[in-house]
């Protein structure tokens, strides 16, 4: 190993992305032989000064690869910190007897880091989820540049070239060309922005206090109310509305010695009183409608 590799100064300035850029750029390239040393000493031996230096002569590579994909409005310096993972990711895995050069075989690993940052930084609603959709995507993307608006025959020459669906290509066409709707209005009176119909109540704690107090009660009145059935009735409302399994009618028809049509009766004019009774206001309290209005 040369005494240039071995004296490489490790440490990269922190500042402006053009330093960092100028930086690496100015690091020396690894030879070979030098990188097959190095990555026998990190498979071998768990080098982790050896993996630096790995990494360390490759980051020139990953800046390359991520200029690529400053068209999607993301920071260059993101896109590259993303690929510097997949370089890292790469060097770990690399087995330098297949004979295969690192920049080589880190470059998938480059580009699927900076292909899931993309897509879960470009919009916030999730575009492509699947493998065979991510793949459209990007392809998608060059193509249009190139081609513009589609036409019904440039959907089917790219559903071809891509060997998918001419129907999979229009549905990501329109996911691309789909914008972000802003939460909130910048303007007060702009009452067609989502903040104004997609309010969830259902978390607000005066209306589950509410909610709370008025079952509480609704189940308070429907017990008084039953107590006030003869014994029968109330079985058969127990049995039936009250327990967790509903027992059948046969059985309580049984129970009372009586046909299960009249079981069936008893059910029906029970639950009608409940309902009168439940409907009544409280005694003391007088109704709204007890009083004419005032002419």
């Amino acid at each position: 190993m040369s005494t240039q590799l071995q004296t490489i100064d490790m440490t990269l300035p922190i500042g402006t992305l053009d330093s960092y850029l100028q930086r690496i750029y100015g690091l020396p390239m690894l030879s070979a032989e030098e990188e097959y040393a190095l990555a026998m000493c990190l498979r071998e031996n768990n080098d982790i000064e050896a993996a630096r230096k790995l990494v360390l002569t490759h980051l020139r590579f990953v800046a390359k690869i991520a200029k690529n994909y400053m068209g999607y409005g993301l920071a260059l310096a993101d896109l590259i910190q993303e690929g510097n993972l997949g370089l890292m990711k790469a060097v770990k895995r690399f087995d330098p007897s297949m004979g295969v050069r690192l920049v080589s075989f880190a470059v998938h690993w480059i580009k699927a880091e900076i292909h899931e940052f993309i897509l879960k930084n470009w919009r916030i609603v999730k575009i492509a989820t699947t493998k065979a959709q991510r793949k459209l995507f990007f392809n998608l993307r060059k193509s249009k540049k190139r081609l513009g608006w589609f036409t019904k025959q440039e959907i089917d020459d790219v559903a071809r070239t891509l060997n998918v669906k001419p129907e999979t290509v229009l549905e990501m066409e329109q996911r691309l060309d789909a914008h972000d709707a802003a939460f909130d209005a910048e303007d007060e009176n702009d009452f067609s922005a989502p903040i104004h119909y997609l309010t969830n109540q259902s978390q607000n704690p005066a209306q589950l206090a509410e909610t709370t107090d008025t079952e509480q009660d609704n189940q308070k009145q429907l017990m008084i109310a039953v107590k006030k059935l003869d014994d029968r009735s109330q079985t058969i409302i127990q049995a039936r509305w009250l327990t967790e399994s509903k027992a059948p009618l046969q059985e309580l028809a049984t129970q009372f010695n009586i046909s299960v049509e009249r079981v069936r009766q008893l059910e029906q004019t029970a639950i009608k009183k409940l309902k009168s009774l439940m409907s009544a206001p409280p005694r003391g309290v007088i109704p709204e409608n007890a009083f004419p209005p005032k002419q």
